[in-house]
């Protein structure tokens, strides 16, 4: 028998023995499609080369392509479980040619391999072409041998593949295996074809035209091929099978479940096994490609198949977490061909295990408020929408478990009034808003977030993305277009971008289309999960509907994470070194530096700063890795999760953990926080603190600068240390010292010269050389260049050497008028120093002055009337005499 792995292989191999390129399977999450929730098909990833938008160093190619189907319009969820061949996840095995061979070389290939390489029996097989492909029918009986009779005409859509509304388009033709006639169902077309007799193995895509405008088509000038093979179908062929779910890979999943529940495989539960099998696939894999449970977008799609496939093992008895316990046995089965389930199994296990918890803790009264509300209900009576609401908003229940959950009763859900619940409380939220803003601007994403619901952040995992234009909006209000030159607010469907929030800022870059340029100058969050991003229309028309690319910043988002991470690491080396009641009070992280603001009562000492600025670059060194993990918030702060300032959480979280484990912690830093972060704490580089600073009471602030801001620092601490000890004349290693001795005789001379001065000022050996003014002792002196601060000592000097009187001194040192009167202590009752000081200020064109009756000190800005400051002074003691 051949293993489902065996078949993988063997397909690959067949075509890439025949010239192909074998390309491994893109992500879950399309980059290049923005109309798709998931990757949906094996052609998607090779979408830009069909249109000839990208072009790739091979013309051949072939992959096995991880597919989900799940939400929008290719939704098989509630299939799942209940028949053969449904799944949410499953693999595309596919052969393309872009623009290389055609039919005959396609046909020719994919019957040689069903039928040599496989050895499906020829008269087992047969083949569809659509109505109007008389090339295609030639094709199958001359190639394959195929009478008129196995080869059926369709002339219906489903063979007739078209990539949109305009663009390339083809006829298909499929192959079908025939079970045999004691199996109900009949051939493709017939009126019993969805029987399972006869099973869709193979569907070629003949890309031979293209469609523009609808209706009418030309001859592409290259066409190309598209194919693709149900690995899983294909495998219970090739095992003897007609289910799926008895290959080997689905069975050993189902007994994984069955081990795990105590349950029979194949008893009253043999339904609830499959949906574990297929749900465990699609869940993991999604998990590893970036996907996390979420209340929106493709984390919402994610989050409903896992509490689907957790509410059958709560069916099955279990009351434990169980789900996460079997990933191990898929990686076991599929690790070896997609490495990345074994790279992100501790990812996967511990937001399978987070999720089950979550889910476990309010299934049980969900379950018991659906069977209340239900035994109310008359036969064949509909569940109340607004019940089917209040388990979504209350339990967490998605509309579809609640419609799973009933099914096997007589009753549905009367999905009309839940979309009305619905509504209901859409409108209450947007009457509590209290966002900040043009109101006009408010109503506007309001109105985009009913209609769109919340943007799809890619950006964790990439910096690129298709994209659609979802809203458009110019002067507050929302337009369908805009030219060149103008300024606009971006919604779009799905963006790389970081909005601004938690201290990290927006980000930048671009967004372009053939013939449309966009520059983003900034993004923002609105109403809390839609990105908005800001910028001005460089080149061409933008259109709502429009498909784009959004490209960010590289460089400056890269710069921005490094100083976002070491934000996390900053504030868990400074709790350690300073104490536990450090904590957060704001932060910015910004491409060039990082700013953050922590509860300090004191400064830090230069050893402190030392000492944290080395614990941090000893952590970026480890080079350990930086995980993130979804869990609630009771759960995170369990785990010893520090919340940061400022940023609004809600049940579920994401949790950044960081540095080497250490004691009983799982890791040296552990924080709430949604911003971007680097892979590695090696990808910060080098740390440096460059200021440390008080902004109010109690709250200090740190800057610093990382990776290549922190080398330019670097650089210009060592260039200037290099210019001084140059002026020094000696190395950089003895300049301090050499600093050192050159200050200490600075001191020693600026004593000399200050004594010297004051010797001069008081007219040295001569005494205070006083005239008298009516029996007044008085000494006015402009001193020059004497510093202010001189001069009160000095006044004093000369006041003790008058021995009665008046000394009024006048500085004019660096470009400043200062003045000081001084009264001897016999004559304060008649004379007052304040008063004196203020009649020169005023003379030198200054005002006020202060100090008290024995002296006075003042300045103003008119140093040319230095001697009217003095006679002014001189006056005022000869008409108080």
């Amino acid at each position: 028998m051949s293993t489902t792995n065996d078949i993988r292989a063997a397909f690959l191999d067949y075509f890439a023995a025949n010239g192909h390129q074998i390309v491994p399977s893109s992500s879950l999450v399309p980059r290049n499609d923005p109309t798709l929730l998931f990757t949906n098909a094996g052609m998607v990833q090779f979408k830009n080369v069909f249109t000839g938008q990208e072009t790739r160093p091979y013309s051949r190619a072939t992959t096995a392509q991880k597919v989900v189907r799940a939400g929008g319009k290719h939704n098989d969820l509630d299939n799942v479980g209940y028949t053969a061949r449904h799944h949410t996840f499953f693999e595309m095995m596919g052969n393309f040619s872009f623009g290389d061979y055609f039919k005959a070389d396609a046909i020719e290939f994919a019957w040689t391999l069903i039928t040599r390489n496989f050895g499906l029996p020829r008269d087992r097989l047969l083949a569809t072409v659509y109505a109007d492909d008389e090339e295609a029918a030639d094709l199958w009986r001359k190639v394959a041998g195929l009478p008129d009779e196995r080869i059926i005409r369709i002339g219906t859509a489903d063979n007739f593949w078209r990539m949109g509304d305009t663009g390339p388009c083809g006829p298909c033709s499929e192959i079908f295996f025939d079970h045999g006639p004691d199996v109900p169902g009949g051939p493709p077309g017939s009126p019993d074809e969805d029987g399972d007799r006869f099973v869709e193995i193979w569907n070629l895509v003949f890309m031979q035209f293209f469609e523009d405008p609808p209706g009418v088509r030309s001859p592409l000038p290259r066409p190309s091929i598209d194919t693709g093979m149900g690995l899983e179908r294909f495998a219970a062929i090739m095992q003897g099978k007609r289910d799926n779910y008895d290959t080997d890979t689905m069975r050993a999943l189902i007994l994984a479940s069955a081990e795990a529940t105590g349950q029979d495989p194949d008893g009253p539960f043999r339904a609830s096994h499959r949906v574990v099998a297929d749900h465990l696939r699609s869940t993991s894999f999604l998990i590893a490609d970036g996907v996390l449970p979420s209340k929106d977008g493709r984390g919402y799609v994610l989050r409903r198949i896992m509490r689907r496939a957790m509410r059958h093992l709560h069916m099955m008895g279990t009351r434990e977490t169980v789900f996460h316990r079997l990933v191990p046995a898929l990686v076991r089965q599929m690790g070896a061909a997609y490495p990345e389930l074994v790279q992100a199994e501790a990812l996967i296990r511990e937001t399978m295990r987070g999720e089950e918890e979550r889910f476990k803790a309010m299934l049980d009264r969900g379950l018991a408020l659906l069977a209340d509300e239900t035994a109310r209900l008359g036969d064949g009576q509909p569940l109340p929408g607004d019940v089917a609401f209040k388990l979504y908003d209350t339990f967490g229940f998605p509309l579809d478990l609640t419609q799973d959950a009933l099914r096997g009763s007589s009753h549905d859900v009367d999905v009309t009034g839940f979309d009305r619940a619905m509504q209901v409380q859409r409108e209450r939220a947007r009457a509590a808003w209290s966002g900040s803003g043009d109101s006009a601007t408010e109503t506007v994403w309001f109105e985009a977030r009913d209609r769109f619901g919340a943007s799809e952040f890619l950006g964790y995992a990439t910096e690129q993305a298709d994209a659609e234009i979802q809203a458009i909006v110019t002067d507050g209000r929302s337009v369908t277009e805009a030219p060149a030159g103008t300024e606009i607010a971006l919604l779009l469907n799905q963006t790389p971008f970081y909005g601004e929030s938690g201290g990290q800022v927006g980000d930048t870059g671009l967004i372009t289309a053939p013939g449309l340029r966009i520059a983003v100058t900034d993004t923002q969050k609105r109403l809390g999960d839609l990105m908005v991003h800001y910028g001005t229309v460089v080149e061409g028309t933008v259109r709502v509907g429009q498909a784009v690319t959004a490209t960010v910043d590289h460089d400056r988002r890269s710069a921005i994470r490094a100083h976002h991470s070491a934000t996390h690491l900053l504030h868990e080396a400074l709790r350690r070194r300073l104490g536990a009641h450090v904590t957060q009070k704001g932060s910015l992280n910004a491409p060039d530096r990082l700013r953050f603001d922590i509860s300090q009562p004191r400064p830090l000492t230069p050893e402190e700063i030392a000492d944290v600025e080395a614990e941090v670059n000893a952590r970026i060194r480890e080079n350990s890795p930086v995980v993130t993990r979804p869990m609630s918030q009771e759960e995170a702060v369990a785990q010893g999760a520090m919340a940061l300032f400022g940023e609004k959480y809600g049940d579920e979280v994401r949790v950044v953990f960081m540095g080497a484990p250490e004691d009983d912690r799982p890791a040296w830093s552990i924080e709430l926080c949604g911003g971007t972060h680097v892979n590695r704490t090696g990808d910060i580089g080098l740390f440096r603190i460059t200021s440390e600073a008080g902004v109010s009471a109690g709250i200090r602030r740190i800057e610093a600068v990382t990776g290549k801001s922190a080398e330019q620092a670097a650089v210009a601490t060592e260039q200037r240390l290099g210019q001084m000890a140059a002026m020094l004349r000696v190395s950089a290693a003895e300049a301090p010292e050499r600093l050192a001795v050159i200050l200490d005789e600075r001191k020693v001379m600026e004593r000399q010269i200050s004594d010297l001065q004051r010797k001069l000022a008081s007219g040295g050996s001569d005494g205070a050389q006083a005239e008298t003014i009516n029996g007044i002792g008085f000494v006015a002196r402009d001193v020059g260049d004497l510093p202010a601060r001189e001069l009160k000592p000095l006044a004093d000097s000369l006041r003790q050497q008058v021995g009665s009187g008046v000394v009024a001194l006048v500085s004019t040192a660096e470009g400043k008028g200062s003045v000081v009167v001084a009264v001897t202590s016999d004559l304060t009752d008649r004379l007052d120093a304040v008063e004196l000081v203020r009649l020169a200020s005023a003379a030198m064109g200054g005002k006020g002055g202060g100090g008290r009756r024995d002296m006075a000190q003042a300045g103003g800005p008119d140093i040319a009337r230095s001697e009217a400051a003095l006679a002014a002074v001189r006056g005022a003691v000869a008409a108080a005499a």
